[in-house]
């Protein structure tokens, strides 16, 4: 048992350190504002493993403004393209040393829920955004899947202030949750938890809890 809380103070410790290296974004017109039209309650707050100790579990949905973002290819892609389903909006830069860290196990999450209500939806912020793919390539993460945001769409959104950071949507696009900073994506509790998410939030049941 000592050997196991040990283990869990140095992961948490780690956690922290890396989340100190989160950088603020270099733009000076990045806005710092949670989305504040409440949409309906959340109830009850799912219990969280240690690991998710910083995510917030809003109390309250909220509704955010619509935004379009490109593929590397040029698609257009939507937060409303995902109806239904947990979106994961992970914003990361190439400037960002905690980021790319967190980019294998954020990758690992998305290939593992591809047959699952859980969407994970990488967002470059970077201004230069026209060379993500070719540092994709070089840091052999060429298949990553990462949108880009030439329009600045994502202030609209949500805080795009500090990086690496995670937003959670319910199946409706409401923010219902986030965590800023970096996370070790790749502990075994992170996955049962996201499922839990997942059941609750995918399909949202909102007939008691609407404003």
């Amino acid at each position: 048992m000592r050997k196991r809380l040990v283990a869990l103070l140095k992961l948490a410790l780690l956690s922290l350190a890396l989340s100190a290296l989160s950088l603020m974004t270099p733009t000076s017109n990045a806005l710092a504002v949670m989305p504040s039209a409440k949409v309906y309650d959340t109830g009850e707050n799912l219990p969280k493993p240690v690991i998710m100790s910083r995510f917030v579990e809003m109390t309250s949905a909220r509704k955010v403004d619509e935004a379009t973002f490109e593929s590397l290819s040029g698609d257009q892609v939507k937060l409303s393209d995902y109806r239904g389903k947990l979106v994961l909006i992970n914003l990361w830069a190439t400037w960002c040393a905690p980021c790319i860290k967190e980019i294998p196990m954020m990758d690992k999450i998305r290939r593992d829920n591809l047959d699952k209500d859980l969407v994970v939806l990488p967002l470059s912020i970077d201004e230069a955004h026209d060379e993500v793919g070719a540092f994709l390539t070089r840091h052999q993460l060429a298949g990553y899947p990462t949108l880009i945001d030439p329009q600045r769409q994502v202030e609209k959104m949500l805080p795009a202030n500090i990086v690496p950071a995670t937003y959670a949507f319910d199946g409706e696009g409401n923010l219902i949750g986030f965590l800023r900073g970096y996370l070790d994506w790749g502990d075994k509790a992170v996955q049962p938890y996201l499922e839990r998410l997942t059941a609750k939030y995918a399909k949202p049941n909102k007939a008691q809890h609407l404003h």
